[in-house]
């Protein structure tokens, strides 16, 4: 025989699919969120971005060096955590605070469970939920949206207790203890991002924008946003709460298509994803309105990835033929 035959195990056909295509996926999927978030809230917050980005990259590449993986395998996913982390912050969170969050994302969340593939959780979830529990103060102190191209937008501010503003959850939490009259941004502005929040958090419409983009591309299905976001919607209205106003406030947009939708802490089956989606929305809406703290996508989601693994198991597809 002239032709050599080559035996492979399966898959014998490739989708043209791979990690660092999706990744450049995400990453075109948030430059409207991260666009609107740089335009509302300065230069500190593109700052913010590009520095966390830069660590989680470098982060990762020492640990590639150390573990004797090729770092020539730098797939793109580093690089997301990063910005997905700086996304999830205040405007002007200090950036030696994120980089320890990077380091925690990478090295522990990610790395420490035997890297992609193998982390339990979100690695920026865990990241900010472990720099909330270590610097609450620097955490949840927001900033009213500012002008652009003004002083404050390049990094001048004067007086930061002259634009602090709390989020709109968190208003409504204050406002229920009796600690704040401070008025809640019309429904307007929260769709366009025009009031205080994470970065990338605030603008609706861009993440929208962004999310579509990637059902558009099947980077992600419509199970898990849309029973997220939707079980958010019908449970705050059975609770006697304003339904719109809990999809447009807080991190639960990102969180459903960014964080929620991630390949390795989401479930793989259709039934799995409609099951986590459902459950993040109901936790979600508990902590809001029963917890101590304003947000509960962080946590919700978190609690959701421990479940993961149940969820495939049991949510299988029959073998054909078998009973």
């Amino acid at each position: 025989m002239s032709e050599k035959l080559i035996l492979s195990v399966s898959p014998h056909i490739h989708s043209g699919e791979s990690i660092r295509k999706a990744m450049r996926e995400v990453f075109i999927a948030l430059v409207p969120a991260m666009a609107a978030g740089v335009f509302f809230f300065g230069i500190k917050a593109l700052i913010l971005i590009v520095s966390l980005m830069a660590a989680s990259i470098i982060t990762e590449f020492i640990m590639l060096k150390i573990l004797g993986k090729p770092v020539k395998g730098l797939d793109g996913s580093a690089g997301i955590t990063g910005l997905l982390l700086a996304l999830i912050l205040p405007p002007i969170y200090p950036i030696w605070m994120g980089i320890i969050g990077i380091v925690i994302a990478i090295v522990i969340a990610k790395h420490l469970f035997g890297g992609l593939g193998y982390n339990i959780f979100n690695p920026a979830l865990v990241a900010r939920a472990a720099l909330l529990a270590s610097w609450p103060i620097a955490t949840t102190t927001w900033i009213k949206p500012l002008q652009f191209l003004s002083k404050e937008w390049w990094g001048n501010i004067p007086s930061l207790d002259a634009i602090t503003q709390a989020t709109p959850l968190g208003i409504t939490k204050l406002a229920a203890l009796g600690q704040t009259t401070e008025s809640l941004p019309s429904y307007f502005n929260m769709f366009i991002g025009n009031r205080g929040g994470s970065i990338g958090e605030t603008c609706i419409i861009a993440l929208l924008i962004g999310g579509i983009y990637l059902l558009w591309k099947k980077v992600i299905t419509w199970h898990i946003p849309v029973c997220y976001i939707g079980t958010v919607f019908v449970l705050s209205a059975l609770l006697g709460k304003d339904p719109l106003f809990h999809v447009l406030a807080g991190g639960l947009v990102i969180g459903a298509f960014f964080m929620a939708t991630d390949y390795v802490t989401a479930p793989v089956t259709s039934k799995g994803k409609i099951i986590f989606g459902l459950s993040c929305g109901v936790l979600t809406v508990l902590i809001r309105l029963y917890g101590g703290f304003p947000e509960g996508v962080n946590y919700a989601i978190l609690l959701m990835n421990i479940g993961t693994p149940l969820l495939d198991k049991y949510t299988q597809p029959r073998v054909y033929g078998k009973k």
